[in-house]
């Protein structure tokens, strides 16, 4: 019996030299996985520079960015290894799920944040 394919997963997740980046808000660089039938089949790395934009502004206009982002990009699930209550909360509206607490290779914890 073959396997029906499943429409891909869309995992943004923090990144640092190939691993999972700690603090989402302050991320400086944001892979876009996509996941389908437990592999990566297709991964670009973005550079987002939330690290130099923190405390530019508002927090709301710093928020506002990050939504910006995963809105164009279509991100379902964001995987990193901290964020704040508030953002949690505004990924929430957005419908996007979070993983939080997830370390080492980036592309495999995107693909157990995605299952």
């Amino acid at each position: 019996m073959t396997e029906t394919p499943t429409a891909a997963t869309v995992v943004a997740v923090n990144i640092v030299a190939g691993q999972v980046g700690d603090g989402w808000g302050k991320a400086h660089d944001v892979a876009i996985a996509r996941v389908a039938n437990g592999q990566v089949v297709g991964w670009e790395e973005h550079e987002v520079a939330w690290d130099e934009s923190h405390g530019q502004g508002t927090e709301g206009s710093h928020h506002a960015r990050i939504v910006r982002f995963c809105r164009e990009h279509g991100v379902q699930v964001v995987v990193t290894g901290h964020m704040g209550p508030p953002m949690q909360n505004t990924l929430d509206k957005l419908g996007a799920r979070v993983v939080l607490g997830l370390t080492g290779d980036a592309r495999e914890a995107a693909v157990r944040a995605a299952g």
